[in-house]
């Protein structure tokens, strides 16, 4: 029975993470959904572009906590059911997965920044710090919350790798789920980084076209 832990809390993670809050957010206020307008994406940066900061911010949260959640509770308590950093890095990344994935939104996800932030917020709260400190001076001089979410993720693993046994215990599984993230966050801004080399990338603060 305790093989079988590892594997519920990694299920039960996805299936969280699955939970789209910005398509949940904005029908629940009355919003368009995030999907037909600005990247189309269902995060709260484009939520942002509906002109409802406070719908932005229920989103980024509740986006954040569902990465957040699942790593904590096995850190705090998955000790006496023999879950351990190898268990943590599987339902950090299964949580992202979800998001990316979401089995209950026909598969059709946004890009996972703050679902990523919160694992790493989960993992370190030193790493989530930097990661996000990262973030905000990148977004605050150049304004676009793709680049700003970019150079995050190319800079999470490195912190980790960089800063592990000084701020927090490394383990190798907790850093590849961090690289594995990283990586398919890159990838999900594949046309964000085009319409950056075009020059055509939306700013942050504007709204969706009427």
């Amino acid at each position: 029975m305790t093989a079988l832990y590892p594997v519920l809390a990694t299920l039960a993670a996805y299936l969280l993470g699955s939970l789209s809050f910005a398509v949940i957010v904005t029908r629940v206020m009355g919003l368009s959904d995030p999907r037909t307008y600005g990247s189309k994406n269902p995060g709260a940066t484009n939520v942002l572009r509906s002109g409802s900061k406070a719908a932005a911010i229920i989103t980024l949260l509740l986006d954040a906590v569902k990465g957040w959640l699942p790593v904590v509770l096995v850190r705090w308590f998955g000790e006496p059911y023999g879950l351990e950093e190898g268990t943590m890095a599987l339902v950090g990344l299964a949580a992202f997965l979800g998001h990316l994935w979401p089995v209950f939104f026909r598969f059709e996800g946004g890009k996972g920044v703050a679902t990523a932030l919160g694992v790493l917020l989960g993992i370190s709260g030193w790493l989530g710090l930097a990661t996000l400190l990262t973030w905000i001076i990148v977004a605050f001089f150049f304004r676009y919350s793709s680049l700003a979410s970019l150079a995050a993720a190319v800079f999470a693993p490195l912190y980790y790798v960089l800063f592990g046994g000084v701020f927090w215990t490394m383990d190798a599984r907790v850093g590849v789920a961090i690289a594995v993230m990283a990586g398919l966050l890159a990838w999900r801004h594949q046309e964000n980084i085009k319409r950056l080399m075009a020059g055509t990338e939306s700013r942050l603060g504007s709204r969706k076209k009427a």
